[in-house]
């Protein structure tokens, strides 16, 4: 796709956009690590400047027909903070463009605030879901064609980036992300699209999860963003905080936002995998994690943490070592050894800390 012309990574700083459901990442072809993630969620509210005619709602036909009525607020910063008529729109559906709108809009913030430099001074790379379908390939290459005016672009699996960033040309890749988890075997480079399998359990599944014991435990999950000030209390103690003022109501789609984020943060600092199939008597004798709430409530919690991430190994439900041994049973036997022998975990949901790896290949060996 790119004329004839000749690129190397490390000479003209080509940029690479890896979408996800939770995030974007981007940045250059020759660094180790992105240079910014941001969230795949775009606020989209009424211009306070511009008489609308009616008090509408920001929803996708009305944004996309008077885009120059409404403000868009991307990244981290802006999103956290509430504002009146504002709604939240992820651009990403099972591991797909699905908003084209929301993503552009993305884009040109990534292009204005991360890299800084105009589009067409870099050539793009950018990964895909095993599945995506053509049609929204080509959208895609007519869009970083034609608006961003890119010099060259090319479309990788992440299955196989995944399994060349850890110097591997065969692997098989199991990718636990925030809405699914697959298990996509390469070879030499390709995907073998027809063992790709999927599981519905990801990162969000096990928000839900702690959600419900969370509620269950009756643990209040004001967002940081909506607290004014709070009082030390002690362990387990009713919290004491007091409300920001506001004269008025967050959207549904917003505080669902901030209640996810809430419940993640806790997520990814309390919940742990054992290291082997979960037994009550062993994690009895691991040590409990303390944590604290936005709302300055605080507890140890110990077996629990255990609980919820188990559901991922859970063959009953599809579980990540399942899937693993079906994708590698539905190719060649001739092949089968060199995906067993060449394991590579990746995705957001893969950093519950401690024993992934090791708990999932005790289901090979």
């Amino acid at each position: 796709m790119s004329g004839g012309m000749l690129y190397g990574g490390d000479e003209i700083g080509a940029l690479v956009f890896d979408p996800g459901h939770y995030s974007l990442r981007v940045g250059y072809a020759q660094e180790d690590t992105p240079k910014a993630e941001i969230p795949a969620v775009v606020g989209v509210a009424p211009d306070d400047s511009i008489k609308l005619e009616a008090e509408v709602k920001p929803d996708d036909s009305n944004v996309s027909s008077r885009p120059s009525q409404y403000k868009f607020y991307i990244d981290t910063t802006y999103l956290h903070v509430p504002r009146p008529n504002m709604e939240l729109h992820n651009y990403m559906k099972e591991g797909m463009i699905e908003n084209w709108d929301m993503f552009e809009k993305i884009l040109d913030y990534s292009y204005d605030k991360i890299i800084q430099s105009e589009p067409q001074y870099h050539p793009v790379l950018f990964s895909e879901s095993p599945w995506n379908q053509r049609h929204k390939r080509e959208k895609l290459t007519e869009l970083m064609f034609e608006k961003y005016k890119v010099p060259a672009f090319f479309l990788v699996k992440n299955a196989a980036l995944a399994a060349f960033a850890n110097g591997r040309a065969t692997a098989l890749v199991i990718d636990s992300g925030a809405t699914h988890t697959s298990a996509v075997p390469v070879l030499d480079g390709y995907v073998i699209s027809n063992a790709v399998v999927k599981s519905p359990l990801g990162g969000e599944y096990l928000i839900l999860r702690a959600r419900e014991m969370l509620d269950a435990m009756g643990i209040d999950l004001t967002p940081a963003a909506l607290i004014a000030a709070k009082d030390v209390v002690r362990d387990k103690d009713k919290p004491r905080f007091t409300k920001k003022k506001l004269n008025f109501q967050p959207s549904n789609s917003w505080m669902t936002y901030m209640l996810k984020r809430t419940v993640q943060d806790f997520q990814q600092s309390v919940l742990q995998v054992a290291e082997c199939p979960y037994d009550d008597r062993m994690v009895a004798n691991i040590p409990a994690v303390h944590y604290e709430f936005p709302c300055g409530y605080h507890q140890d919690f110990g077996s629990e943490r255990f609980k919820i991430a188990e559901a991922l190994f859970d063959h009953a439900m599809l579980g990540a070592g399942h899937i693993a041994a079906t994708s590698a049973g539905m190719c060649d036997v001739d092949i089968r050894p060199a995906l067993y022998s060449s394991v590579v975990v990746t995705g957001g949901n893969s950093l519950v800390q401690v024993g992934f790896f090791n708990y999932q290949s005790a289901f090979f060996f």
